[in-house]
């Protein structure tokens, strides 16, 4: 068996990881768009179908950054297209968008069940403080 360092939130159409892990998930799976979450990137995307989709680190700006970036992946998923999203490692702000996007799909009903649920997909998912007070901000009730 073939260990991957990417993991599916959704199966088949919704992949999250790091970085690293562009060129295996581009050979194994079907995706049609890439969102890289990145605040910065120096230099060249990592693909010709990845999107700068920023969450910034400015406080002012980071619940819309959160929002936007959800807002995207929804967006293309609900158009019937296979979303990779990625920060550096797949931890910080792939995590904090795992956990917007399974709120968004209604599959979790609070911040700390959906973050729940990203970990028991992938592990070492580890929203920033600042980041889990934005989604927690987002999605009160």
């Amino acid at each position: 068996m073939k260990i991957r360092n990417y993991e599916e939130l959704i199966p088949g159409r919704i992949f999250i990881g790091g970085i690293d892990a562009i060129d295996d998930l581009l050979a194994n799976e079907k995706v049609d768009v890439i969102y890289d979450l990145r605040a910065e990137v120096n230099g060249p995307l990592s693909s010709d179908i990845s999107v700068h989709q920023p969450i910034v680190d400015d406080a002012e700006q980071q619940d819309a950054s959160i929002k936007a970036a959800v807002n995207e992946v929804i967006d293309a998923y609900n158009a019937g297209k296979n979303v990779y999203f990625h920060c550096n490692t797949g931890r910080g702000r792939g995590g904090t968008i795992a956990t917007a996007t399974l709120l968004e799909l209604g599959l979790a009903h609070s911040v700390d069940e959906a973050e729940q649920k990203a970990k028991e997909i992938r592990p070492e998912i580890n929203p920033r403080p600042q980041f889990k007070d934005a989604l927690e901000r987002i999605y009160k009730k």
